[in-house]
């Protein structure tokens, strides 16, 4: 399983590509993980082995000679593989807009990485939707991120009257739209609070960028605590201890991690439609348009004040969250490691 150059194989650093690569690996017995060498603690219990650069992935994968090479988001690197060891079945992962990645930004580019690897596999039926812009046939297979819910942590049996935005401060993830909102809601709702977690990037090394400092200033003056980043598993008991949490995201989310966390943590759900996030949400969230503050204000006053309505979404949630559990998700990446590629 071989991650892009910036995932970070670490528990205290690793971004969504890395905690998918991480959970399929340990429901993969014998997977072995390749990417950048890094100094923070590495997931234990998961083979892992550092390179860093072209030619020593390729070292890597003589000297192992494995039957399945898993690439992710690196389309050229998935290509040359395949044609360089014809006897591998290459998978090919996408975890963004496929239009945007080298090697696959033409329909002949796409359709040529079709023919040359065992699959293409994204992430999302949206994802899918951009891939086949210009195509036409079967194209590639579906596979949501997966999940381990035994592996998080305890939700609470009485949740914090807590409204959470959890993701990077960028602008793409909404953040200036969540603290808007809740300076026009907070002042409504005795007794509730506000928390963001995250930084420009995961990990402890997050810098201080002009946007993350304009943001920790406004969410100041609304009242809002702003955090940084925190390690994965204080981020996981923030949801599982919150009552709602809020995915605003402006773009179009090509999954939507976060949101299944927050599902699978018990947290009641606010997003909004964009990219695959209504894949991974389905009728368990109540979303609302993009870039609207003052409606993401009104759906977090009404959750706040009809705990009805918060429960049901929370019971909803943790049901949708058990679609993506990572042995029903490992199921069907075995399916697809044997299947015959279709184009």
């Amino acid at each position: 399983m071989i991650l892009p150059p910036r995932e970070l194989f670490s528990t205290t650093a690793a971004g969504a590509i890395a905690l998918v690569v991480e959970r399929l690996a340990r429901a993969t017995p014998g997977a072995i993980v390749i990417g950048p060498p890094h100094k923070g603690e590495r997931f234990p219990g998961v083979a892992f082995r550092p390179v860093s650069n072209l030619l020593s992935i390729l070292r890597e994968i003589k000297r192992c000679r494995p039957a399945i090479v898993e690439v992710h988001q690196k389309p050229r690197l998935a290509l040359l593989i395949a044609k360089l060891f014809p006897s591998m079945r290459v998978l090919l992962f996408l975890h963004n807009d496929p239009l945007t990645m080298r090697g696959l930004k033409s329909p002949f580019e796409r359709r040529l990485m079709l023919r040359h690897v065992h699959q293409v596999i994204c992430v999302s039926g949206y994802l899918k939707s951009r891939y086949m812009q210009g195509l036409s046939g079967l194209g590639p297979a579906v596979l949501h991120n997966p999940l381990t819910l035994a592996a998080m942590p305890t939700r609470a049996a009485i949740r914090t009257p807590e409204i959470l935005f959890v993701g990077r401060m960028v602008d793409d993830k909404g953040p200036d739209i969540f603290i808007a909102a809740c300076a026009l809601a907070l002042p409504h709702l005795h007794g509730w609070s506000a928390r963001m977690i995250g930084g420009d990037r995961f990990g402890p090394d997050s810098p201080e960028t002009p946007y993350v400092i304009s943001m920790r200033g406004q969410a100041a003056e609304a009242g809002i605590h702003l955090t940084g980043p925190l390690p994965h598993r204080q981020t996981l008991a923030a949801m599982a201890a919150a009552e709602i949490a809020v995915v605003p995201s402006r773009w179009a989310e090509p999954f939507g991690l976060t949101a299944l966390e927050a599902l699978a943590n018990g947290a009641a759900l606010i997003t909004t439609r964009q990219g695959g996030l209504p894949e991974v949400a389905g009728e368990a969230a109540l979303y609302v348009p993009a870039d609207d503050a003052n409606a993401l204000a009104d759906a977090m006053v009404k959750l706040a004040q009809n705990a009805g309505l918060r429960g049901g979404l929370q019971a909803a949630g943790f049901a949708q969250a058990k679609l993506f559990d990572t042995p029903v998700i490992a199921a069907a990446l075995m399916h697809l490691r044997n299947a015959h590629p279709a184009l």
